[in-house]
């Protein structure tokens, strides 16, 4: 939530508002409410802000035009203090002279002890935002050193909670300073010019030479150089690296919504995922874990926790994880692990799952594992985020940057990934399924074709979904790993289509959720292949017949050469044959592109779904 971009070109430049612009439009999938920019000019620090999408920004700049700068900041607003209004929008000026402004992202957490402080001495606001109060006392800070630096390591020190925080000041023209704590923040290294931002997608059309910021850290950064100390003052360094993506991977490509385009790379995503993760003799190599080979012998329980699509991919994950490892598994929703008291130790590995390594709710569990003694490791597809530099070891999926909120292809690397985690441990095991790795790493080299297969034949599903554009609710079904698909599927069309959407257990059907079906009600349901070894096959072809008796439209997703379904299906969405384990690899896909093509057809914006933020960075 929140994009914050901040830049310093040549004192020659004045193109600093454009890379400060180029970079919020860059930042839109992270979700808004209100957009703003500050540049320091000769005159001083100017700057506009609207609410609303960043097109009322631009308005409202075409109209009054910033003078020519060489520095900037800017930001896109998700309203947590204080209404989506234009006064609480961001920058935020502090001090008489407003020579000083801020932008912030997160949740400054005893804003009202330091604001009623503020107050009593006079000092008078201009929003209902918690961030105003750090510009305030940035400003304060700032009179009394006369260096932005000091000035900020003298104010986080006494705020509380996750912030981003970047400033500038009239009278330190060629400087913008930056500070994290529990929320993202990334230096962009260029050529007499450098940049901030809250992922890389915000200079990556300038740059591809990243920094990572550590916790609790201030970076200053000028023309010519990028310093970084820790909020104690201490000299530090970050970690550099260089973004194997460029600007071109977060455009559109040619599709008119990101969702579709990022559908449609899938079949790379899983591929990227895989490569480089085997030796010449085909054995499993985990370069990024860094918990060694006997810790994880030693390992006796598994913990998952996640949020959303990236809970459900831990839910297929456990199915995989205990069948191959024979380690019992658990999936937590991340927001309610540390408050049930979990009983974990030194002897349980807690895997987190998140796309943008950012989200608040995982980096709190995680942060509490670690604190009961348990090894940490972080599934995750955003270099230089924070939740692998607080775990004790790395996983990173190779999606490439995912722009639109709904998740789609980061779920099925995030799938993968947990995949190849499972069949690292047999193989450090040893034991019964220790010989499969081989076997199923082959199969999944095959998976990324076959979903390529799927997307190639999705044009009856998308005719489906537009004649169901007035339909107001949706049930699906699925058993084994099917479950946690039909659940996916559910959410991905309460999230883009805003109908009511419900994923169940087939096997839940006649305890309960039977009783929503009425003649025109439509259903999916994922089929297990026939030659499943559970043999759950039989049971939910007469789930189908069950509720197909009481009127339901059945739309059944079934693996090709599977008649059995044929007499109880209304549509038959056809999926290749995939060992039971991978198969959500290839039946999420059509529940995918359902979703996104029937929101299309009610006019719904695809890309950025109401109320939503790609990254949710405060609890």
């Amino acid at each position: 939530m929140c994009g914050i971009v901040g830049y310093v070109g040549p004192s020659a430049d004045s193109r600093a508002l454009d890379v400060v612009m180029e970079g919020l439009a860059r930042l839109e999938y992270r979700g808004y409410d209100s957009a703003g920019v500050a540049l320091v000019t000769e005159d001083g620090v100017s700057s506009e802000k609207r609410a609303g999408k960043l097109g009322n920004l631009r308005a409202a700049l075409e109209e009054q035009p910033l003078p020519d700068a060489s520095t900037a900041i800017g930001h896109t607003r998700w309203a947590t203090h204080g209404a989506p209004t234009d006064e609480n929008a961001h920058p935020h000026h502090g001090g008489e002279d407003g020579k000083l402004a801020l932008i912030h992202n997160g949740i400054i957490e005893n804003f009202h002890a330091l604001k009623n402080e503020l107050l009593a001495d006079g000092v008078v606001f201009r929003s209902e935002t918690d961030t105003e109060v750090a510009a305030q006392l940035l400003a304060r800070a700032y009179d009394d050193t006369a260096d932005l630096t000091l000035a900020m390591l003298q104010v986080v020190a006494r705020l509380e909670g996750a912030f981003t925080l970047l400033a500038v000041h009239a009278d330190a023209p060629g400087v913008v300073v930056g500070a994290r704590r529990n929320s993202p923040l990334v230096v962009g290294i260029g050529e007499g010019e450098n940049f901030l931002g809250s992922d890389v997608a915000a200079f990556i059309g300038h740059t591809r030479e990243a920094v990572e910021l550590g916790q609790d850290e201030v970076v200053t950064i000028t023309p010519d150089s990028a310093t970084i100390v820790r909020f104690d003052g201490t000299p530090t360094e970050g970690k550099a690296y260089h973004v194997d993506w460029d600007a071109a991977a977060a455009e559109k490509g040619g599709y008119p919504t990101f969702m579709q385009k990022e559908i449609h790379e899938q079949p790379h995503a899983v591929q990227d995922t895989l490569l480089g993760r085997t030796d010449d003799e085909g054995r499993l190599v985990l370069d990024e874990l860094r918990i060694s080979e006997d810790d994880l012998r030693q390992v006796t329980k598994i913990v998952i926790v996640a949020c959303g699509t990236a809970a459900y991919a831990g839910m297929v994950a456990k199915y995989a994880l205990e069948h191959w490892t024979r380690i019992p598994c658990e999936v937590e929703l991340a927001h309610e692990f540390r408050y049930r008291d979990p009983v974990i130790d030194g002897h349980t590995l807690v895997v987190s799952i998140s796309q943008s390594g950012e989200t608040m709710d995982t980096l709190m569990a995680v942060k509490h594992a670690g604190d009961l003694g348990a090894h940490t490791l972080s599934i995750c597809n955003t270099h230089g985020s924070t939740i692998p530099r607080e775990s004790d070891a790395v996983l990173y999926t190779h999606a490439g940057p995912e722009i639109a909120v709904a998740s789609t292809k980061a779920f099925l690397a995030q799938i993968t990934a947990c995949y190849l985690l499972g069949l690292y441990l047999a193989q450090l095991r040893g034991g019964t399924y220790a010989d499969e790795a081989q076997s199923v790493m082959k199969e999944l080299a095959e998976v990324p074709e076959k979903i390529q297969r799927v997307i190639d034949s999705m044009g009856r599903v998308r005719e489906i979904a537009r004649f169901m554009a007035d339909t107001r609710s949706v049930l699906f079904l699925g058993r084994h790993v099917g479950y946690p698909v039909a659940l996916e599927g559910a959410l991905k069309l309460k999230e883009l289509a805003y109908i009511h959407a419900e994923g169940f257990a087939a096997g839940e059907l006649k305890h309960g959720p039977i009783a929503l079906i009425e003649p025109g009600q439509p259903v999916f349901i994922v089929v297990p292949s026939p030659s499943s070894e559970h043999g759950l096959h039989g049971k939910v072809v007469s789930n189908i017949q069950e509720i197909r008796a009481r009127g339901a439209r059945t739309l059944v997703i079934a693996e090709e050469g599977d008649e059995a379904v044929v007499p109880f299906a209304d549509e038959i969405i056809r999926v290749p044959a995939t060992s039971a384990l991978l198969a959500p690899l290839v039946t999420t896909v059509p529940l995918q592109v359902f979703a996104a093509e029937l929101a299309t057809a009610k006019g719904l914006d695809v890309d950025q779904p109401r109320n939503l933020a790609k990254s949710v960075t405060v609890e």
